[in-house]
């Protein structure tokens, strides 16, 4: 089922990063880290649907986006950044294979955080705080970290950042790799969750699976 969006508010996160609010639809449900297909409600793009992650509560009166911008694209991403309070937008029916299991490591790869945006402030918001959960989040360059202060303020998250695109002051400049995981990963028994691109995905895939972490404690999903 389509439905239709009006954007109440939109703001930058960081430098080609945006968080839009929508009024939210009567009767419209998801479970934090579902997606949907998202399109612009004008000419020429109504049909051009990218998937994109809610990223506020599922009980909240409003739908937010938390949407990074790819201007070398000269695409959605790119008109996105320009949408105007009042614009409109077209969704459909949530999906998505990332869901909360349980206190668990989240490995995030740039966009790849937002599946885990909702899920950690339904967390948060539920318990109290997040004893036991740990991000891993890897990035080009520093400026890209979405939503730094945030996971910085939150009780009991362990936080660890690396970048790979620059030497940037406090911070590791180091891939995700094995090496990076048996260094920083605090507990191997509880859940995995990884998003981020195909090959990052892949890799992480493999390196759990050689650390003899069950399948059925991965929560994969590529960005």
């Amino acid at each position: 089922m389509t439905h239709t969006l009006t954007l109440k508010a939109i703001e930058p996160v960081t430098h080609d990063v945006n968080h839009l609010v929508f009024d939210r639809p009567k009767g419209f449900e998801f479970t934090p880290g579902q997606a949907t297909d998202f399109a612009l409600d004008k000419d020429g793009w109504r049909d051009e649907q990218r998937p994109f992650t809610f990223t506020g509560l599922p009980d909240a009166d409003r739908l937010e986006f938390v949407i990074k911008s790819y201007p070398s694209h000269d695409g959605v991403t790119e008109q996105i950044a320009d949408l105007k309070p009042g614009d409109s937008v077209l969704i459909e029916d949530p999906w998505g294979a990332i869901e909360d299991k349980g206190p668990g490591t989240f490995i995030a790869g740039g966009a790849g955080i937002t599946p885990f945006i909702a899920i950690l402030r339904a967390r948060h918001a539920r318990e109290g705080s997040l004893d036991g959960c740990q991000l891993i989040f890897s990035n080009d360059e520093k400026r890209d970290i979405i939503l730094r202060d945030e996971w910085d303020a939150m009780p009991g998250l362990k936080t660890t950042y690396t970048v790979t695109g620059e030497d940037a002051k406090g911070l590791p400049h180091h891939k995700i790799d094995a090496e990076f995981l048996d260094s920083h990963v605090a507990d191997w028994s509880g859940v995995f969750y990884v998003c981020g691109p195909d090959k990052m995905v892949e890799d992480i895939e493999a390196i759990l699976k050689d650390k003899g972490v069950p399948e059925d404690r991965v929560v994969v999903e590529a960005a």
